[in-house]
């Protein structure tokens, strides 16, 4: 397929799309802002880090909880004891939970930068493979060649 006739089946297809995605990167000079989307791998591996660090805190939380539930005795005979160790129960379950999220979620945050920094490295020794393969032959002729 000639190059021309690819350009011209791009158009046709932009045409037929009004409105369309663009990923393209900001330009060089322009600083981010509020709102703008930053993805590398620092800013993957910075809040895949926020995000696990929310176990501590959920830690803390769990200890809390375990702590309010301390000297509420047997729950025979009396209903708001057994509501309590039921909610209790419920809670303890929930935030364990959530803490094997936060911290499957970090890890996965993490890998994502991870992967998209070793993603854009191949290409780019894919394309210096190429640049190596197929880099134009010196001109002949026509040079003074030592003359």
């Amino acid at each position: 397929m000639a190059w021309d006739e690819w350009e011209q089946l791009k158009a046709a297809a932009a045409e037929r799309h009004g409105t369309h995605m663009q990923l393209n990167q900001l330009p060089a000079d322009r600083g981010a802002s509020e709102g703008d989307l930053i993805s590398n791998k620092p800013a993957w591996t910075r809040i895949g880090t926020d995000v696990g660090s929310l176990r501590e805190d959920i830690s803390k939380a769990t200890a809390k909880l375990k702590d309010g539930q301390t000297g509420l005795g047997s729950d025979s005979g009396c209903l708001t004891a057994a509501a309590q160790k039921d909610v209790h129960e419920s809670w303890a379950t929930y935030v364990e939970r959530l803490s094997g999220r936060c911290g499957k979620l970090s890890g996965l945050l993490v890998k994502a930068g991870t992967d998209q920094v070793r993603t854009d490295e191949s290409v780019e020794a894919e394309v210096a493979k190429l640049n190596v393969a197929y880099a134009d032959t010196p001109a002949v002729g026509g040079q003074g060649q030592g003359r």
